[in-house]
């Protein structure tokens, strides 16, 4: 957009300057006024309101002045994308850091002649561990930053959300089954709902990997659907150990992890990813928490 202001800047200067050449003989005071506007806009700095007798000055005053403040609102943009890039760069870094010290780590212990065959073993598939979780990482980041700039390919259509919600529960299965955590879905109709099954299965599988993560075993995740008139909801309960309240207008930040994941494994990203989802299918999601007793995550997707 600035390149787009700047070019602006130029064609109202060479028509001023034109208007001025004109008016020079006329008002000598004038010009010298027109010109310092000139001048301050040239250089960046805010122009005050200057008022003409001539109708022809005045005009070209005003547009100068409007150009100048369309000027500053471009460069607060800017400065604040820069920013924003800054704070992403910075939380990338940190994200990285310590699975790629973790990598270091294990490949120098595995470099080690001391080692049995049994350690070479365990050391390996850790660093096999920390590798994947990279892999995932950085995907994760690749798909935020081309969601975040409306860069990727939805194929919304109707679609059976029973299927939709089946593959993401097929994802986490394993995981659930090994902290005897059962996976329930209560009343899943065979509803056809605008979406694409690819991408929203991908944001039932964050909140079922994050439902299994804080819920200690045995426990339960109820997968429940209700249908209103534009909308139907899916609800992802748990009896895990629930967001302080505080935090929950936070959840869907991205990079935003709660005290009570400090330690956990996890980065930040899932909510937020499952959010810009949502605002490419024209829906979203909700949250409900107590602590001690659970939370409760709901999905709105639009009816067909």
């Amino acid at each position: 957009m600035i390149p787009v202001v700047l070019g602006l800047i130029a064609l109202w200067a060479v028509s001023a300057t034109i208007m001025l050449a004109v008016l020079a003989g006329r008002n000598t005071r004038a010009w010298r006024r027109l010109n310092e506007m000139l001048e301050r806009l040239i250089e960046g700095q805010p122009l005050e309101d200057v008022s003409f007798e001539e109708r022809e000055l005045s005009l070209i005053s005003n547009q100068l002045k409007t150009i100048s403040d369309k000027l500053a609102v471009e460069v607060g943009r800017a400065n604040q994308e820069k920013e924003q890039v800054k704070q992403l760069i910075s939380n990338i870094s940190h994200q990285l850091k310590t699975p790629l010290a973790n990598v270091m780590m294990y490949e120098e212990l595995l470099e080690s002649r001391d080692l049995t065959e049994e350690q070479k073993t365990i050391f390996t598939q850790k660093l096999r561990n920390q590798t994947e979780k990279i892999d995932w990482l950085l995907r994760s980041l690749f798909k935020m930053t081309k969601l975040e700039q409306n860069a990727m390919e939805f194929q919304i259509r109707e679609a059976s959300i029973r299927e939709t919600v089946r593959a993401a529960v097929r994802a986490v299965y394993e995981k659930a089954s090994q902290k005897g955590i059962e996976i329930r879905a209560d009343a899943l109709d065979d509803v056809r709902l605008l979406h694409d099954p690819k991408w929203t299965s991908e944001i039932f599988e964050n909140l079922l990997e994050n439902a299994i993560k804080y819920t200690m075993g045995p426990g339960s995740v109820r997968l429940s659907l209700e249908q209103l008139e534009n909308y139907s909801v899916i609800h992802v309960a748990d009896n895990g150990r629930g967001i302080p309240e505080h935090e929950l207008p936070h959840v869907f930040e991205r990079f935003y992890r709660g005290k009570e994941a400090e330690g956990m494994e996890g980065s930040g990203i899932g909510l937020y990813l499952s959010k810009l989802i949502l605002e490419q299918e024209k829906g979203y999601m909700t949250v409900k928490s107590q602590m001690g007793q659970g939370s409760i995550f709901s999905v709105f997707l639009q009816n067909c």
